[in-house]
């Protein structure tokens, strides 16, 4: 179990050169996606190296809620799903399923698609406040298009939903996953159910890294999936998925950034054994390593970063800004702001906090560096990626006598996909400090 994290956590800096190496945890996106999938599969799949969080224990008891058997073994990291013939049990007297999916995006955009695609029942799905504000209304206005009774409770486009499943038809259906691309990738991965193949076709951008993991886990469990040559159309057969019976998860690209960033912070070097950083892999996060290289090689320029691929990283390079080199130019990150909170704001808002001059833009960020200001406390907005991007700066050592200079308010919010982040953190420090 992780210890229990205080309100308010100062943050000790580093004194000794950071050293020997760290394991990561499994990717969020993969673990969550390969869950989904396994649901969908003929036999049992089992998942090695799967992430235990916030957001996949919510997707986890979702499943079972919908009749899957889902085991848990966190020791082992493997999670188990099986007995896919029971999934959605249909009765006229049942309830309605109720499902909550928390402050979790891909569990809420996931989840709405599935309920969508089953062959009957009930299902009422909702989160906590915040999530009722995420982008929801392409995949909505998709699945209702290729037939499903889906009806938003409060708002329309948002959380609370509740869906009267009946199934999807194929055919053409076109969607807009402009402000998230896990609404496409929802939709592409509960296509191989719908009565026809469907064709889908984008209207607006997309961020296609993700997309393009959640197409390559599709046909590593048996699905077809063909893109045309102008990438704006995905072609989906209607073709049970075939279970791999096992899966393994690779560790979290996003969350390796932080351990990235550390010997840029404290000095030394920081192994992560099993990380794919160098293109190989179902990550587009990875490539945060290249640009954490290039930054640190360009002495005063004032590169312009473009994040809109890989934008769960920005934060990481924002919050090292500080320490760099001349000015930051972050780009691509409008659609930040309609995540778990308003990223871009709140990462202005901490770095003047902090004494650093920032011009805030819609989709970009200038950040230059001024001196820091001790006796800050970070606000992070329920937020684990400020978490965990302003604790990575909290180890530079300010005041060179090792004295904590910054803390971190709701440290626990890291539960959401890195819950012992910060005590992973600590550890790596206490081995800095060996002989």
């Amino acid at each position: 179990m992780t210890p229990a994290l205080p309100d308010k956590l100062p943050i000790q800096p580093f004194t000794r050169p950071v050293r020997g190496e760290v394991t990561l945890p499994g990717s969020k996106s993969i673990t969550n996606r390969a869950l989904l999938l396994a649901a969908l599969c003929d036999q049992p799949v089992t998942l090695n190296g799967a992430l235990f969080s916030e957001d996949t224990q919510l997707m986890a008891e979702a499943l079972r809620k919908l009749g899957f058997t889902v085991t848990a073994n966190e020791r082992a990291l493997t999670l188990r799903v099986a007995d896919q013939a029971n999934g959605f049990p249909i009765s006229t007297s049942a309830k309605p399923v109720e499902l909550f999916v928390g402050l979790a995006g891909t569990t809420a955009r996931f989840l709405t698609a599935l309920c969508s695609a089953a062959p009957g029942g009930t299902y009422r799905l909702d989160g906590v406040p915040q999530m009722r504000k995420r982008p929801m209304k392409g995949l909505i206005d998709a699945l209702r298009t290729l037939g499903a009774d889906l009806r938003c409770t409060g708002e329309e486009g948002f959380f609370p939903l509740e869906i009267h499943a009946c199934g999807l038809r194929g055919g053409p259906v076109t969607i807009d996953a402009s402000e998230s691309s896990q609404l496409l990738s929802a939709l592409l991965m509960v296509g191989p159910l719908a009565s026809a193949p469907i064709e889908v076709s984008l209207t607006g951008g997309v961020r296609r890294t993700f997309v393009e993991m959640s197409f390559r886990l599709m046909q590593e469990f048996g699905a077809s999936v063909s893109i045309p040559a102008e990438k704006s159309r995905f072609l989906v057969s209607n073709a049970r998925y075939v279970s791999p019976q096992r899966f393994a998860i690779e560790p979290d690209a996003t969350a390796a950034s932080y351990f990235l960033a550390l010997p840029v912070v404290a000095g030394g070097q920081l192994a992560l054994p099993g990380l794919r950083a160098n293109g190989d892999g179902l990550q587009g996060d990875s490539a945060f390593a290249a640009v954490l290289a290039r930054r640190q090689k360009l002495g005063t320029a004032a590169p312009e970063e473009n994040f809109h691929e890989i934008s769960d990283t920005f934060l990481t390079l924002a919050a090292l800004a500080p320490l760099l080199d001349g000015p930051t130019r972050i780009t691509g990150i409008a659609h930040t702001r309609k995540q778990e909170t308003d990223r871009v704001g709140g990462a202005a808002r901490e770095l003047i906090k902090l004494g650093q001059e920032v011009v805030e833009e819609h989709d970009a960020l200038t950040i230059t560096p001024r001196p820091l200001r001790s006796g800050v406390e970070i606000d992070t907005y329920g937020d684990h990626r400020f978490a965990m991007s302003f604790g990575i700066l909290g180890c530079h050592d300010l005041h060179g006598d090792g004295r904590p200079w910054l803390t971190i308010k709701n440290p626990a919010c890291c539960a959401k996909t890195f819950p012992n982040f910060f005590e992973l953190l600590a550890t790596v420090r206490e081995n800095s400090l060996k002989p």
